[in-house]
């Protein structure tokens, strides 16, 4: 049988405040194994495991709210959430890495003041990537659209070059926290792992959908945290689709959109119910309410 530490015992040994172990017991994050008699808590070697993985999450800025929302899903696969912590952190290295450079630039004289995302190389690369994935219908769309694959990547490449395309891009950087991330995003698409894959997410992001609008026809606020909680499967789901490393960014934007773009929540409500993208949207915007 595992030892059992006391809050003390593991506030040494892992440098968390005894104040911030009592207070994940509170809220249900990380509960105690067992309590001795005098009704202290007492944590075994898996509580601690899951105290590594939840200062993993935290690393990244991810509410507590979304990591318990995570760590309590039935499908919860830790080695997978490891191998995306370690990929989060390749990234987070490389932005930092960037930024580095940049300063060093510019305190050398040589910041060019060049705010282009992607380089016509690089969008030549996605062009001819995303050509490259398309069906036979995909690409007689194309073909009856612009008369021909090769008019429409040459339509591709200029609007891509464009100043709005270039800040659109600037804002997938952002969600993906790195141009090589988006670059790869880009060039495999949403979970990269083939259409059986990505529509068993779509699958499973629908359900979600369902579920919230379930929660609205029963009058539940969106601010309640049975609705958080289905909002921490949007957010798990929505990284695991997208290969975000923190879908923060994403889907506060996704909420702002839900709330005031009325092409949007008319094509959303004639789908899951009245109301329910604003609903969504509120939702969204409450769960990453700091």
């Amino acid at each position: 049988m595992d030892s059992l530490r006391t809050v003390k015992e593991v506030s040494e040994r892992t440098g968390i405040s005894v104040r911030t172990l009592h207070y994940y017991d509170e809220i249900g994050l990380l509960r105690p194994t067992a309590f001795s008699e005098a009704g202290y808590r007492l944590y075994d070697d898996r509580a601690l495991e899951t105290l590594q993985q939840i200062l993993f999450f935290r690393e990244f800025e991810i509410p507590l709210k979304g990591i318990r929302a995570m760590i309590e899903q039935p499908d919860f696969d830790r080695n997978e959430a490891l191998k995306n912590q370690w990929e989060m952190l390749r990234l987070k290295k490389e932005r930092l890495e960037r930024l580095m450079a940049s300063i060093e630039e510019i305190l050398k004289g040589e910041n060019r003041m060049d705010f282009t995302v992607f380089d016509k190389k690089e969008i030549e690369e996605l062009a001819d990537s995303m050509m490259e994935k398309m069906d036979e219908g995909q690409k007689e769309f194309f073909r009856e659209q612009y008369g021909s694959m090769e008019r429409f990547r040459d339509h591709f490449l200029r609007e891509a070059e464009s100043e709005k395309a270039q800040k659109n891009f600037a804002k997938v950087v952002e969600w993906y926290g790195s141009k090589t991330g988006a670059m790869q995003a880009a060039k495999n698409g949403p979970a990269g792992e083939g259409r059986q894959i990505l529509q068993a997410y779509q699958e499973r992001m629908d359900s979600i959908h369902k579920r919230l609008a379930e929660k609205k026809a029963a009058g539940i606020e969106a601010s309640a945290l049975e609705v958080k909680q289905l909002i921490g499967e949007y957010d798990f789901v929505t990284k695991q689709l997208y290969r975000l490393p923190d879908a923060k960014k994403m889907l506060c934007d996704m909420a702002k959109l839900y709330r005031t773009d009325p092409a949007v929540a008319e094509a959303m409500d004639v789908q899951y119910g009245e109301g329910v993208c604003r609903y969504i949207g509120q939702a969204l915007e409450e769960f990453y309410k700091e």
